[in-house]
């Protein structure tokens, strides 16, 4: 049996200029939501429009502008999973920890409700991702890998910009262990795998590999 289409939709948050992802197969209506930002309005208007609900919310990191369309979603769908990486759960409810009380606010998620480490898989709306752990931007930042059909996907959160890389200068941050993610954890993917960032447009792992001057391939 072919593989369905995997379509995707993108909502930006003009705050952070923030990618929250829309992810849903070919045919359903359920789907899955990546790192919603700061304009949950304009995420659940493009959900209704879409046709879509979401069968799980997913979270790369516990960062304020990755986790602040949390509660929103939650209230919509209560019974969609809020997922994140076990070493950054504790920033969902912690205001120093996801950065918001630096901005003068404190933001606080729910608590999430399955944790992810590296090397399991995570599914929902039929879509199966497996999960790599890529701290350097976070101690507990988790990528999300669609193989479903090529080109492969990654729900790339702040690791691997277009010809850029994460900020590392966060009081769990760390250049070494970032560029340890992108070599170990994404170099290593085919070159026509889409690298769907945090922040700015899509790029490929071959593109990524071969020009990216932060950390280049060797």
């Amino acid at each position: 049996m072919a593989s369905k289409r995997l379509h995707l939709a993108v909502v930006v948050s003009q705050l952070f200029q923030e990618n929250a992802y829309i992810a849903h197969l070919e045919g359903r209506s359920d789907c899955i939501v990546v790192d919603p930002g700061l304009d949950s309005r304009q995420i659940v208007q493009k959900l209704g429009e879409m046709g879509l609900e979401p069968a799980a919310i997913l979270n790369t990191h516990g960062h304020a502008d990755h986790i602040a369309g949390n509660a929103a979603l939650k209230e919509a769908w209560p019974e969609a999973p809020l997922v994140i990486g076990t070493k950054d759960a504790v920033k969902l409810t912690n205001p120093i920890e996801n950065l918001s009380r630096s901005y003068g606010i404190d933001l606080i998620s729910p608590t999430a409700d399955e944790l992810v480490n590296e090397g399991d898989t995570f599914s929902a709306a039929g879509i199966e991702l497996q999960v790599h752990e890529t701290p350097g931007h976070s101690v507990g930042h988790v990528v999300f890998v669609w193989k479903g059909a090529a080109p492969w996907v990654v729900f790339g959160g702040d690791v691997l910009f277009q010809g850029s890389v994460g900020r590392t200068d966060f009081p769990d941050g760390s250049f070494d262990q970032l560029a340890s993610s992108i070599r170990g954890k994404l170099y290593t993917l085919p070159d026509d795998t889409l690298v769907l960032p945090g922040h700015g447009p899509t790029t490929t792992i071959g593109s990524e590999r071969n020009h990216n001057p932060f950390v280049p391939d060797r």
